[in-house]
């Protein structure tokens, strides 16, 4: 009777598990560098204008503001009340717009059997979130130091508003990702579709000062929570009891479930377009 070869031992395969999480690690690592280098080591000034940019727009609407109300809706600094809000959507709107584009971006690079989709959305995630985050505290910083705000910052809530509009920001463009490989009509579609969500999402009021039917209605979107719970970190006399963390990252995870199960069953379909 032949004898059956020995059992492989049992650190052969976390072996392979830790090569293979590694390799990853390493293909992410090299995806971030090359969108550093593209998307900011073309561009004269490079990080400065990331920079300019949200600080401008604050700016803008501060004077603007200041011009016909006397004083913001919460607190008594219209630089603070727009960061607070502005921020926490730009960061979104980053992360939404990158990983919804990190297909068509690095679509060369998917052609290697070492780099997957997944790969190519969490580069651009990771970098997109962190700029954001950086320049956030860069910005708020620089508001709360000069300015007489008598802003009294609470952290945790802080954090909780940044980190779930990543996770928002991920959710929705990873089935962007999906739908706009899919359609590439889409990518149209939704820019058209979310041109108001500068004004639904809180960025210029507070919740509470809209009308019954304008909360029940813009309850449902999700940066209406977490500009929310961003002021609730800077004003101590703000409650904002209508933010429901749960909802939001609830919403967050859905979306980033079903574009993986798209991208899963269609990416190769997408990448021979």
């Amino acid at each position: 009777m032949t004898a059956l070869p020995p059992p492989m031992p049992p650190s052969v395969t976390p072996a392979k598990n830790g090569g293979r999480r590694f390799a990853t690690l390493r293909t992410v690592l090299a995806l971030i560098l090359r969108e550093m280098s593209t998307s900011y080591g073309r561009t004269p000034g490079g990080y400065l204008w990331a920079v300019v940019e949200p600080l401008a727009a604050i700016i803008v609407l501060s004077i603007g503001f200041s011009l016909i109300v006397r004083t913001p809706s919460l607190g008594t600094s219209f630089l603070l009340f727009y960061a607070t809000g502005y921020l926490p959507f730009d960061l979104y709107q980053n992360v939404s717009r990158a990983t919804s584009r990190a297909i068509s971006f690095s679509k060369p690079l998917l052609k290697y059997p070492a780099v997957t989709w997944m790969d190519a959305i969490l580069a651009r995630f990771f970098l997109n979130s962190l700029t954001s985050v950086l320049i956030s505290i860069l910005l708020l910083s620089g508001v709360m130091l000069v300015t007489d705000t008598h802003a009294s910052l609470d952290l945790p809530p802080v954090v909780s508003a940044m980190v779930l509009a990543m996770i928002l920001g991920l959710g929705v463009g990873t089935i962007n990702c999906a739908l706009i490989g899919l359609f590439p009509i889409w990518d149209i579609a939704w820019s058209i579709i979310t041109r108001p969500l500068f004004l639904a999402s809180g960025v210029l009021y507070t919740f509470e000062s809209l009308p019954p039917l304008a909360q029940n209605i813009l309850w449902y979107n999700p940066l209406v929570h977490i500009i929310g719970l961003m002021r609730v970190g800077f004003y101590s006399t703000y409650t904002a009891s209508y933010v429901n963390e749960i909802y939001v990252l609830g919403v967050s995870l859905g979306l980033m479930a079903m574009g993986q199960i798209l991208l899963g069953r269609y990416h190769r379909d997408i990448l021979n377009r």
